[in-house]
C-alpha cells in the first residue's frame, strides 16, 4: 500500500491513499490524534488504518490530475554514505586527501551518517533542485531511503535525490556539510510505500535516468541487494545518541554514481526510479 500528500484539483491538501491509477483521499477526522501522515506510518498498523480512513463519500481522483507534495511532514532527513562498493570508489576518486578515510569507512562497524534536510528544505517530486553556482562538477545520488518511526523502526520507503558537489567534497572532507546541504540539495517522493525492514534487497531495482534538452545522458542502474548495510543497522546507529520524536527519513546511500566528466548542466531533467515503490522527477537549475 502506498500512501502520499497530494494537491487536488480544486486545490485542497489532502493525505491519501496512492492506487495504480487514482488517489482515494483520507478522511483524517475519524480517528483521533491522526491528522498528519506520519500519525499513520507511525500507527501499530499502518495498513488496516489506512483502509480504515479512506473515504467512501469522495469519488476517486484520477493520479494525473493531482500534485503530489513530498511525502514528509516534521521529519528531519538523514543521509548515510559509502554503503555500496561504488560509492566507495567514487569518494576515494575524487579525494586524493581522503580516499583512506572512505576506503576505511565502508567496511567498518560505524557507518558514515550525516544530516541532508530539514522538512522544509525538502524538494517535492516535479519541483527544481539545484546545483551549487560554485560547483563544476556536481551529480544526483539515486537513494532508496527508509521512513522511519521514532522508535527507530522501518515503516516505509521511498525514492530520494541527494543532490551532492563532488568538487567541494573531493576538495576536502571538511567540506562534506558544503557539499551535500544546502538550498535545493535533497527531493523525496512520490509516495510512501508501506513496509517493514524484511524487504527483499535483491528483487528491487534502482535506475537513474538523466536528460539534457530532451535527450538522454545518462543512465545508470543497480539492485539493493549490492547494499552494504541491513536497515536496521543504519537506523539502529542513526538512533544511537539522537531522539526523533517526529520520525526520521534516511536515505541509505548510492550505487549510481555518473563518470567524472559528467556534471548536471542547468535545464537537465533528473529521474530516479524504484522498483515498485515510485519514481521520481525533478528539473535542475544551477545557481
Amino acid at each position: 500500500m502506498k500512501l502520499g500528500r497530494v494537491i487536488l484539483p480544486n486545490d485542497e491538501y489532502h493525505v491519501a491513499a496512492i492506487e495504480e491509477q487514482a488517489v482515494r483521499v483520507l478522511d483524517m477526522s475519524q480517528v483521533e490524534n491522526c491528522r498528519r501522515l506520519s500519525d499513520i506510518l507511525h500507527a501499530p498498523d499502518p495498513i488496516g488504518l489506512t483502509k480504515f480512513l479512506i473515504d467512501r463519500q469522495f469519488a476517486p481522483v484520477a493520479i494525473e490530475e493531482v500534485r503530489f507534495l513530498a511525502p514528509v511532514d516534521q521529519q528531519e532527513i538523514w543521509a548515510a554514505g559509502v554503503t555500496y562498493k561504488r560509492s566507495q570508489q567514487a569518494r576515494m576518486e575524487e579525494s586524493e586527501e581522503g580516499a583512506s578515510h572512505y576506503d576505511r569507512v565502508y567496511s567498518a562497524d560505524r557507518p558514515e551518517l550525516f544530516f541532508k534536510a530539514t522538512p522544509q528544505r525538502v524538494v517535492s517530486p516535479g519541483e527544481p533542485v539545484r546545483v551549487r553556482a560554485d560547483s563544476d562538477w556536481s551529480v544526483p545520488e539515486p537513494e532508496f531511503a527508509i521512513v522511519l518511526t521514532p522508535g527507530m523502526k522501518v515503516c516505509g520507503y521511498t525514492v530520494g535525490n541527494d543532490m551532492s558537489a563532488r568538487d567541494i567534497e573531493g576538495e576536502n572532507p571538511l567540506y562534506l556539510p558544503q557539499a551535500k546541504v544546502y538550498t535545493g540539495c535533497c527531493s523525496i517522493g512520490p509516495v510512501i510505500t508501506l513496509g517493514g525492514s524484511d524487504l527483499d534487497l535483491g528483487s528491487v531495482s534502482v535506475r537513474l535516468q538523466i536528460a539534457r534538452g530532451g535527450e538522454q545522458v545518462f543512465e545508470g542502474e543497480t539492485t539493493l541487494d549490492q547494499l552494504h548495510r541491513k536497515l536496521d543497522e543504519l537506523a539502529g546507529w542513526l538512533g544511537r545518541e539522537l531522539d526523533f520524536p517526529n520520525g526520521a527519513i534516511l536515505l541509505t546511500g548510492t550505487g549510481i554514481i555518473p563518470p567524472d566528466e559528467f556534471s548536471l548542466e542547468n535545464g537537465d531533467h533528473v529521474a530516479i526510479e524504484i522498483s515498485n515503490i515510485g519514481r521520481l522527477e525533478n528539473p535542475v537549475i544551477k545557481g
